[in-house]
């Protein structure tokens, strides 16, 4: 062979390095120990991996400050690698540039810690990556990222740097406020303590929640959950002693109710499942509509306006909860359209917190109002300045 025929041979190889060849397949295979780049391959085959993709690509996460997982790059390797095998019975050909670049793309879903990270990732991990990330509206605030296993539809930091969910905050003014004016109205009528801890234990929930939707952080959101189960035994309690003499204690009902408090906690303190504690909420919550229901139907009819009313704002407020849960994209969607004041209307979990504050009160009214007539006390409901109701409640009659 001429060394002109050589120099035309040589060529060619050189061309055919450089340019993909679409007639022959390029295998892949899984290999958890084969060393990433192949170095076992010939030289053709690892050169151009480096050359077409450009430098490594490093992948990091907010929850890892250093870089767990390195693209084309030398130890450490992932746990999960691919292995390319040459085809063809002359060692085959190159891959293709177009399957290189998905391989760069699809790799890390190989990678089990990777993949929750991605999910969870603010930013993209390299251009051209799509990621699932927080919505647009979610700004980053004083409390720094959401530690809570719970985020709701209003967007983040949106309203004031040092408050998380604005409207979902404020709203818990109405499970602060008048509970404590009916507690002091409790203690001056010189009422059952019971129904002072029910009316301390509301503003507890309202203050937890307050702390929660603020912050996002886990911890506050413990303090959230978990006085409403305490709440809600408190209310059991209250309404199933509705009918016995005064000064009694129902020693197993009142055990019943701690351990049953004490279980929940220890149990959702380990579990971490928001779904847990709904049932569990609403486990007693069950509890107290029957026996209201019982009460308003049986013993005193002439309280349904009231039993009902706190029924029903008690079940709109829990049908705005699930609207808000379900249509959450289409929310906040609606609300870009939407001058910001006239937006804070769609709030819905803000206004489950409104109503499920009103309809707790009012379920407390009801529960107190059976008491004092059974004690042949005259209860009268009073409205303070013309719209928020209380109970004033005077002595029984001497004979």
């Amino acid at each position: 062979m001429s060394g002109t025929q050589r120099g035309v041979r040589r060529e060619q190889r050189s061309e055919a390095m450089s340019l993909p060849a679409p007639s022959r397949p390029f295998p892949l295979s899984i290999s958890p120990n084969f060393p990433f780049p192949p170095q076992n391959l010939p030289r053709r085959h690892a050169s151009p991996l480096r050359g077409r993709l450009g430098r490594p690509v490093a992948m990091t996460t907010p929850h890892f400050s250093p870089p767990f997982f390195f693209l084309f790059s030398p130890p450490p390797p992932p746990p999960f690698q691919l292995r390319l095998r040459p085809g063809g019975p002359s060692g085959g050909s190159r891959p293709p540039a177009a399957l290189l670049r998905a391989l760069a793309t699809f790799l890390p879903l190989f990678s089990f810690p990777s993949f929750p990270s991605l999910l969870l990732s603010p930013a993209p991990l390299w251009p051209g990556a799509v990621t699932a990330m927080a919505p647009a509206a979610d700004r980053e605030g004083y409390w720094g990222p959401p530690t809570s296993t719970l985020e709701w539809c209003e967007e983040n930091y949106a309203v004031s740097y040092y408050i998380a969910e604005f409207w979902n905050t404020v709203s818990n003014l109405i499970f602060i406020l008048p509970p404590i004016y009916g507690a002091i109205q409790t203690y001056k009528d010189g009422l059952e303590k019971r129904y002072l801890a029910a009316y301390l234990c509301l503003t507890a929930v309202g203050l937890g929640s307050w702390c929660f939707h603020m912050t996002l952080k886990y911890e506050m959101q413990l303090l959230d959950e978990l006085p409403m189960i305490y709440s809600c035994c408190v209310f059991v309690y209250c309404l199933y002693e509705c009918f016995k003499y005064k000064n009694t204690v129902n020693y197993p009902l009142l055990f019943l109710l701690i351990t049953y408090s004490f279980v929940v906690s220890i149990v959702y303190l380990n579990l971490k499942e928001p779904v847990f504690h709904q049932i569990m909420y609403g486990t007693l919550v069950s509890i107290i509509v029957l026996r209201s229901v019982y009460i308003v139907l049986w013993v005193y009819p002439w309280l349904r306006g009231l039993g009902y009313t706190s029924l029903t704002v008690f079940l709109m407020g829990f049908f705005l909860w699930n609207v808000d849960n379900i249509f959450c994209d289409k929310l906040r969607a609606l609300r870009e359209k939407m001058p910001p004041v006239v937006g804070a209307v769609t709030q819905f979990h803000a206004w489950w917190h409104i109503l499920t504050g009103l309809g707790s009160y009012l379920h407390i009214l009801l529960s107190l109002y059976t008491r004092t007539l059974f004690l042949k006390h005259r209860p009268k409901v009073k409205f303070l300045f013309g719209i928020w109701p209380v109970l004033l409640v005077e002595p029984p009659k001497k004979l």
